[in-house]
């Protein structure tokens, strides 16, 4: 979960997050959103999925990234628990329908 957060400490990384909520992108897509070379929206593309909130998929000679939302909630979740009661009731809902499926 730290991962999570020293992720999510990054403006860009979270600018890149909130493309992604859009639906799946490739780095040439994400990167031309920005005033920022490809190679730097890699590296914190990389540490996004370091940390679980973004999953890649290959197609061809793309790759392609879109949210891991289940992970990002999780990890708010967590964050969340200690602080408030219903934070934990809803963490235990999502656990049990997880383990339904």
């Amino acid at each position: 979960m730290s991962n999570a957060f020293k992720a999510l400490s990054s403006e860009p990384r979270r600018r890149i997050l909130n493309h992604l909520a859009g639906g799946p992108m490739t780095v040439g897509e994400i990167a031309a959103q920005f005033d920022m070379a490809t190679p730097s929206i890699s590296k914190h593309l990389s540490v996004l999925k370091e940390a679980g909130l973004v999953h890649e998929q290959k197609r061809g000679q793309f790759v392609i990234y879109s949210v891991a939302a289940d992970s990002l909630a999780n990890a708010l979740y967590g964050f969340l628990t200690p602080f408030c009661p219903d934070a934990r009731r809803i963490a235990a809902k999502r656990k049990e329908r997880k383990d339904d499926e």
